[in-house]
């Protein structure tokens, strides 16, 4: 991927004129766009907008593109984002007991489906107890937790995204309730797998709930953390029908693998800038 591709994510108060005005800015520093999504939310009455953009030979440098951004910004009262399309995120894994969600999170960042760096994997169980994940030479931290050291052991997980420059946080089946604090801090950028489609069976052994209540479908959400709790924005969700014929271990097998899959999607989507916060909404510009 070409370091002179960039990506501009924006929002802003709808008026008319927006795409044109984005558009002649990266025109006239020399770019070229190579793929654009907007919506406009009228309920809202905002606008959002996904631009990738290649420099071309003779185009202004990423500073004085920026500059002309923020311009436009404060024109339209915008927030933006603006980074070179080949820069990687760093990415925390949070993890339990169940780690499906993690094996496949690394698998796929292996073999470069996930653009990101792992800088470290944090669980409240000891290495011991994720035999089938192959954590090769990643940081790992055991960081155990009682009701007694949740709010210490919150403030190191917290010095550890500082210490690493963490941009994104994924509790990937980490089974612990984030302080509200903690959430704030971690606003817009900790996405949790909630193994239901929101919303749903809440507690202890939800695929039991579900059996016992005859539910004809079972299902996935990833959404961002926020204080109220498995009610933050929405990012992906999935479902799969199921028969009288399941038992509670099949249940259980297929969320596995639904978690996996909507997890994955909802952090490459993050990665790849393409979700933006629409109040207890997102905004997702899919490929």
């Amino acid at each position: 991927m070409s370091d002179r591709s960039m990506i501009l994510v924006l929002s802003c108060p709808d008026r008319p004129g927006i795409v044109s005005a984005v558009s002649s800015r990266l025109f006239e520093a020399g770019c070229n766009i190579l793929d654009a999504q907007q919506f406009d939310d009228t309920e809202t009455g905002h606008f959002f907008m996904r631009v990738v953009f290649d420099r071309r030979e003779q185009a202004k440098s990423e500073t004085e593109i920026a500059a002309s951004i923020e311009e436009l910004a404060e024109r339209h009262t915008m927030k933006f984002t603006l980074r070179q399309r080949s820069a990687t995120k760093r990415v925390m894994l949070l993890v339990s007991k169940f780690d499906h969600c993690l094996a496949d999170l690394l698998y796929r960042w292996r073999i470069g489906e996930l653009p990101m760096e792992v800088a470290a994997i944090v669980s409240n169980h000891g290495r011991e107890n994720l035999p089938s994940t192959d954590l090769a030479d990643l940081p790992f931290y055991h960081l155990p937790v009682t009701k007694q050291t949740k709010m210490e052991q919150e403030a190191r997980i917290w010095e550890l995204v500082q210490e690493t420059n963490t941009d994104l946080v994924v509790l990937a089946r980490y089974m612990q309730i984030l302080s509200d604090g903690f959430a704030a801090k971690l606003s817009g950028r900790c996405i949790n797998i909630h193994h239901s489609f929101l919303p749903g069976f809440k507690g202890a052994k939800p695929y039991h709930q579900a059996h016992e209540r005859g539910v004809k479908l079972i299902g996935a959400t990833a959404h961002y953390v926020t204080s109220d709790l498995d009610e933050g924005p929405i990012i992906e969700q999935d479902v799969e029908r199921i028969s009288h014929r399941d038992t509670p271990d099949d249940l259980v097998r297929k969320g596995r693998d639904i978690e996996r899959n909507v997890l994955a999607r909802a952090v490459r989507h993050h990665l790849e800038d393409r979700v933006v916060l629409n109040g207890k909404k997102t905004i997702v510009f899919t490929e």
